[in-house]
Parts: C-alpha cells; structure tokens; sequence
C-alpha cells in the first residue's frame, strides 16, 4: 500500500490534487511509478467508496481491472500532464484548497478529485494512441472545452468504452477525431465562460 500524503486546509484534510478523505469517498488515483522508460505505463483508476483508505492507497491494478480507466506510456504522459497540472492547480487555488505539484516519476500512487480525474481522462484517451506530436493540439482543443463538456464527454464514454484495454472503439476513437485529430482554431466559436453560461441549466454543480 502506497501511503496517502495530506494537507490540512482549514480543517478539511486534503491529498493529491483535490481529493478530500472526510467529503468525497469517489475519485480517481494515478500510479506514475518511478521507472523512466519512455514505455512505462502511467495507470489511471477510478474508485468507489470501499476502495478508499486515509492512511494508505491501493496498488496499482491488473491491466483487466474493471475500474481502471487509463494505461499510457510514460513518453505520452509526459507530454499532456502538465498541462493538466497546471489548469488543475489553477482551479484548485480558486476553491481555497493546495496546489499538488508535478513530479515525473513517483512510486507514491496520487488521489484526484473525481471532476478533474475525469477530465484527464478525456485528455488520455485522446492521445493514448495518437502520435505524441498531435498532443499539442490535443491539449488545446481540451483546453478549449469547459468542464462541463468534459465531464458529458467522460459519462458518454465510460458507460460504453471506459475500461482501459478499450481503445479505439466507440467513444474512445471518436475523442481521438475531435481532439488529437481536429486541427485547432483559436478564436472560433463560443469561449469555455460562455459555454459554462449555456449549460448553467444542468444539474451539474461541481465548482471545480
């Protein structure tokens, strides 16, 4: 078991990026590991309520697991998640909790919050199997999108494709188009703000 580091933010105990043990018992976990081999795989798994431990986190699981969500090479990896650090940071600083920072490697398993673990997923699946030099497009065409489109996005896929060995099937290969195949255009339709005001309607309240 990968023990949990903690921050304590005005009483509410807080780990990785966002993920807070004594409010939310659903989240992701990323498991870097500390191999630099461009190949290694990064796993990304979604957890329910039993799975959660303050004192410790669960092992990385079998590449078959049903909630793991995410296997990407490290040379991927490296070339979208910060990016995604530094737009999740951003947003956490915003709702008063600790920016976690980035490392390459690390043999300690990182929680995430359930709305940003979702998000990077989305960014994930886009590239796990594109050419790392779409990646740049990728990001910004995910940066282009408010998180509200991101979390529509991840409850389409992962109710069909969201297992991790389902790659380039359904939801999977068609967030490949839109992101890492799509060329982007700065400046054309609606702006993430606007958008967010467009969907203010749903039911989805998530501040992060």
């Amino acid at each position: 078991m990968a023990r949990a580091a903690t921050a304590n933010t005005n009483g509410r105990k807080c780990a990785g990026l966002g993920f807070l043990y004594e409010e939310a018992r659903h989240g992701f976990v990323i498991h870097v590991g500390d191999s630099t081999a461009k190949s290694a795989p990064v796993l990304i798994a979604e957890l329910r309520s039993a799975d959660w431990r303050e004192d410790a986190l669960p092992e990385p699981p079998a590449h078959g697991d049903h909630g793991l969500r995410v296997i990407i090479n490290r040379e991927r990896w490296l070339e979208l998640a910060p990016a995604f650090w530094e737009d999740a940071n951003r947003r956490l600083r915003a709702n008063g909790l600790p920016a976690h920072k980035f490392q390459k490697t690390t043999p300690r398993a990182v929680p995430v919050h359930a709305s940003l673990g979702k998000e990077l997923c989305i960014l994930c699946w886009a590239v796990e199997e594109a050419p790392p030099s779409d990646i740049p497009n990728a990001i910004r065409n995910w940066d282009s999108l408010a998180p509200e489109e991101r979390w529509w996005l991840y409850t389409m896929t992962v109710a069909t494709t969201g297992q991790a060995l389902q790659r380039g099937l359904g939801w999977r290969r068609a967030l490949r188009a839109a992101l890492a195949d799509n060329p982007f255009a700065k400046g054309e339709g609606l702006s993430p703000r606007s958008r967010r005001e467009l969907l203010g309607h749903s039911q989805l309240t998530l501040t992060l």
